[in-house]
């Protein structure tokens, strides 16, 4: 009867394991990194410069607008409910505006912006933009867009430098 009840037990406990789900989380480590990469992101920025194949004509972020007027661009980026703004200041021949964003950050350190329209609710808008996070320092960090032209990767980095400092 003791090695019906044992076996009994072992096999419920083979079944639960086997049945148990594999969890592809982040560890909590890994979790208090990530926050402490967005947290940097918090405050005032403004794009020093921006790389890309100068053989091509980019206009970021559907703006319409060629990519020099994304230089010298106010950001301002709030982590803590993922909101923020961007603002063309509308020198040289660019637009002025600004515009409200809501962004977020996996744990891949890939940023999903998306431009919210006012009156408009985050959720509710579809389409955005991922690009990945690189070096952010309380200082800096850089925005990568990885984009296909004539049927060739290319890469745009944005460069934030963060104002009033």
């Amino acid at each position: 009867m003791r090695k019906l009840i044992f076996l009994g037990m072992l096999g419920t406990a083979l079944v639960a394991t086997s049945c148990s789900s594999n969890k592809s989380g982040v560890s909590a480590g890994e979790a208090q990194a990530l926050r402490s990469d967005v947290m940097k992101l918090k405050g005032q920025w403004d794009i020093s410069n921006i790389d890309y194949d100068r053989n091509y004509s980019v206009k970021p972020f559907d703006e319409g607008a060629s990519i020099n007027c994304f230089v010298g661009s106010s950001w301002t980026l709030i982590p803590n409910n993922y909101t923020g703004t961007y603002t063309l200041h509308g020198e040289n021949g660019c637009p002025s505006k600004i515009q409200a964003i809501t962004f977020s950050v996996d744990k891949n350190s890939v940023v999903s912006i998306k431009k919210v329209a006012d009156g408009e609710k985050a959720k509710r808008v579809l389409a955005g933009y991922k690009l990945m996070l690189e070096n952010p320092t309380a200082d800096s960090f850089t925005l990568l867009q990885s984009v296909t032209a004539d049927g060739k990767p290319m890469d745009i980095r944005y460069n934030f430098v963060r104002k009033g400092k």
